[in-house]
């Protein structure tokens, strides 16, 4: 892929980062992994396909509101396999709030 997703990061601190990704029919996130485990929650529905590094290409449906939770370490790209846009938003879960201290109280 050559086309790259557009990607949004919303939210970033100690504890989670959170990235809207947008994408046009056919475009990718491009290879990549993931340091921290992670949900993802469509926010339209679309056809993906993802691809890993030993060859390995799966077909996925995505419907919007219905997230799904994966694990640090995988490693994939992401593409749009629809002729719709596609988004997405991901929240990286860093740290558990229970180590990071919380904003005072107003």
């Amino acid at each position: 892929m050559t086309t790259r997703a557009r990607a949004t990061v919303q939210h970033d601190d100690a504890c989670v980062r959170v990235t809207r990704w947008d994408f046009e029919p056919g475009t990718s996130t491009g290879p990549h992994v993931h340091e921290h485990d992670y949900v993802v929650v469509p926010l339209t529905d679309g056809s993906i396909k993802i691809l890993t590094p030993g060859g390995t290409e799966t077909a996925a449906e995505l419907r919007a509101g219905e997230s799904y939770v994966r694990p640090a370490g995988a490693e994939h790209e992401v593409v749009n396999a629809g002729d719709s846009p596609l988004a997405f938003v991901e929240i990286e879960l860093k740290a558990p709030a229970s180590h990071v201290s919380a904003p005072a109280a107003p």
